[in-house]
């Protein structure tokens, strides 16, 4: 749905209880130094992804070494055998979340200068490319290695959600994809021209959602929570059940923040403040919106493929 216009003067007050956003907060691990030609530096996100993929890796072992969890009595791959199949998921989030940011938000890169779509370092990731990326490799390596989809797709999924945590954290550390302007007490002033542009009288700062946190606790700790708990309650031996549950609670967790998330830049003009890519009359939809609809059809639909299987013993 879309997200409905608040008046512009209600965001011309003070804010005595905002937050500043820390000034000893930096998007780099550490300042940059030169090594000899080479400038070296290391940035919270890039450490969020690095972090993401060795505790989803931790996760992943320790759920194939009890065999007892899965249907069966049997997993669908050996502890050992994580390492290439991290492998293909790595090369699917890169290739998938570049092409998918460039596709659903930046699709002129590829009329300007294709070769633009491989300079990740650039910036300019899509988590639902990501995933449709996951999703692919996910497939072709099942398939090239003769594993049970839905339960590695459940595998993949708990293993996920940490890496969603701190993507989501670094996001803040990097004061990016901040929310739309509010007056409520946990409002952050967030650095930078663009976050300061919200109509306000010259003087008066300007507090914003910080949706990055709240997308942080509910994709990534409160997901995870649920799913690591159906994880090691025998729901595993369901397939496709938690794997259901991970798309269904991401689809729902994205499109409810997207109602106080900054509006992409691409689509927001004078006519379109709210940043619909499809207007309807009156109220229309975000990107992020639309492509969550896709993640919770298809949460519920591996849910009820996930009710083929008998119920887990007690």
């Amino acid at each position: 749905m879309g997200r409905p216009a608040l008046p512009r003067n209600r965001k011309a007050r003070p804010l005595p209880l905002a937050i500043p956003f820390p000034d000893w907060i930096s998007p780099n691990v550490f300042p940059p130094f030169e090594l000899g030609p080479v400038t070296v530096a290391l940035r919270w996100y890039a450490l969020a992804y690095i972090a993401g993929i060795l505790v989803a890796w931790r996760i992943m072992v320790s759920l194939l070494r009890r065999e007892a969890l899965w249907p069966g009595g049997r997993a669908p791959m050996r502890p050992e055998e994580v390492e290439p199949f991290v492998t293909w998921i790595v090369v699917g989030v890169v290739a998938g979340g570049r092409l998918g940011y460039v596709l659903f938000y930046a699709p002129e890169i590829l009329l300007a200068d294709p070769l633009q779509v491989l300079r990740v370092w650039d910036g300019g990731m899509s988590f639902h490319g990501g995933l449709i990326g996951v999703a692919l490799a996910a497939f072709l390596y099942a398939r090239r290695v003769g594993m049970p989809l839905l339960s590695m797709a459940d595998l993949g999924a708990v293993a996920a959600t940490p890496g969603l945590l701190l993507g989501r954290l670094a996001n803040f550390v990097n004061a990016e994809l901040w929310g739309r302007p509010t007056d409520a007490p946990w409002g952050v002033i967030f650095p930078g021209l663009a976050a300061q542009s919200c109509g306000q009288p010259e003087g008066v700062p300007c507090a914003r959602h910080p949706s990055q946190l709240y997308e942080a606790a509910l994709e990534g700790l409160l997901l995870f929570a649920v799913l690591w708990w159906m994880a090691r309650s025998g729901l595993l031996r369901r397939p496709g059940l938690i794997a259901g549950v991970f798309f269904l609670g991401y689809g729902l967790a994205r499109f409810l923040v997207e109602l106080v998330r900054q509006p992409d830049a691409q689509f927001a003009a004078p006519g379109n403040p709210l940043g619909w890519a499809l207007d309807l009359g009156g109220w229309g939809l975000t990107m992020g919106q639309i492509l969550s609809l896709p993640m919770i059809a298809a949460g519920l639909a591996l849910i009820a493929v996930s009710r083929r299987h008998p119920a887990p013993a007690a």
